[in-house]
């Protein structure tokens, strides 16, 4: 594999981390600009499958995202509809990266933004995701795999991207329909119209650049080719840039940073299970959107599986929750009992799926 940096994912990581200082100024919550995790939840919320008040909005960021892979994957060729590839188990293992990143508060994008508003618990998940990104390509190594696809029909790779585009249109013509937090962060987003455009550019570039943090961690450890990774760097430094500009950057701390906890246990925990989640199944919750784009009919089951989790985080409490002020006194926010269970369940639930899709180890490996 080549080692050289490709101008186009220093590009797309630039146009990403501009498109999430741009997001926020225009009203998308601090530090939030773009988050597939916190999305995903909130479209989970504006669909009412949790009833979660603060997270309820649908994000048109999901649907640009996918509907720009798409009309890119289209018009370059490269829209070929596959699936097949251990569906359920997709499905099971997306719900458990959803769970791990809302223990943290965001996905891998949101870690990097984070990073660059001056987050420290963000560096803390970085180290965790690291370690998670470890686990899973030690199972790699040894054979693990989630067995090819099979070439669909077009209509199944236009599923996904096409009930999107229905239900945006849907959240257009009948909002009553939707739920719509009053407060919280679901409450703080930009026009309905300049999020989906910007996104769906953003799905475009990605698209081209197979722009994706746990690709690049996985190619640095396993090939040492740091071409993806050098997009998510150009991400960090723009976010940095665009807030030290804009006033928005007040320096590194753990302490008061916008919907972020400082139980940093549980930061490095919860981003472990992302990682590894996200090495089996491939790519990052971002690189996931796109290959629904794309067509691919198991990373579609995949996104289903992260709307899922996101359900269930907010359902049965699972989700951490952020730190706070209240009556002037600093209040450490975190992670309920159920929420530490399902972490320690998901660990094992990914450690069962590696095994039992890896080759037999070899005495004394």
């Amino acid at each position: 594999m080549s080692r050289k940096i490709n101008p186009l994912v220093l590009l797309s990581g630039v146009v990403v981390g501009a498109a999430a200082v741009l997001l926020t100024a225009l009203g998308n919550p601090a530090n939030m600009g773009f988050c597939i995790a916190c999305f995903i939840r909130d479209i989970a919320g504006a669909l009412r499958l949790h009833s979660a008040a603060p997270v309820q909005y649908f994000r048109p960021e999901i649907v640009g995202l996918v509907l720009g892979a798409t009309v890119m994957a289209l018009v370059s060729g490269e829209f070929r509809p596959r699936a097949g590839s251990s569906p359920a188990t997709r499905f099971v293992v997306g719900a458990f990266v959803m769970i791990g990143a809302l223990v943290f508060l965001g996905c891998p994008l949101r870690m990097v933004i984070r990073m660059g508003g001056g987050d420290l618990n963000a560096f803390v998940g970085l180290a965790g995701f690291f370690v998670g990104i470890l686990i899973g390509v030690w199972f790699l190594r040894r054979g693990f795999t989630l067995r090819r696809s099979y070439e669909a029909a077009r209509s199944e790779g236009l599923a996904l991207p096409v009930l999107l585009a229905l239900l945006f249109v849907l959240f257009l013509a009948v909002p009553a329909l939707f739920a719509f937090s009053e407060s919280g962060p679901g409450s703080k987003h930009a026009g309905v119209f300049v999020a989906l455009l910007v996104a769906a550019v953003v799905g475009a570039l990605a698209q081209k650049s197979r722009l994706c943090m746990v690709g690049g961690m996985r190619d640095a450890v396993m090939f040492r080719d740091f071409n993806l990774l050098s997009g998510f760097g150009a991400i960090f430094v723009t976010v940095l840039l665009g807030n030290l500009l804009l006033g928005n950057f007040h320096g590194f701390s753990a302490l008061s940073q916008p919907v972020s906890h400082s139980a940093w246990l549980w930061n490095g925990l919860g981003m472990v299970l992302v990682g590894w989640g996200s090495v089996l199944l491939g790519g990052c919750p971002l690189r996931q959107l796109i290959l629904t784009g794309e067509g691919n009919g198991d990373a579609a089951v995949t996104v289903l599986g992260m709307l899922t989790g996101a359900a269930f985080a907010h359902n049965f409490k699972l989700a951490g929750s952020a730190d706070s002020v209240v009556d002037g006194v600093y209040k450490v926010g975190g992670i309920a009992a159920t929420g530490k269970t399902a972490v320690f369940i998901g660990f094992a639930v990914l450690l069962v799926v590696s095994v039992m899709n890896s080759t037999m180890l070899k005495k004394g490996d």
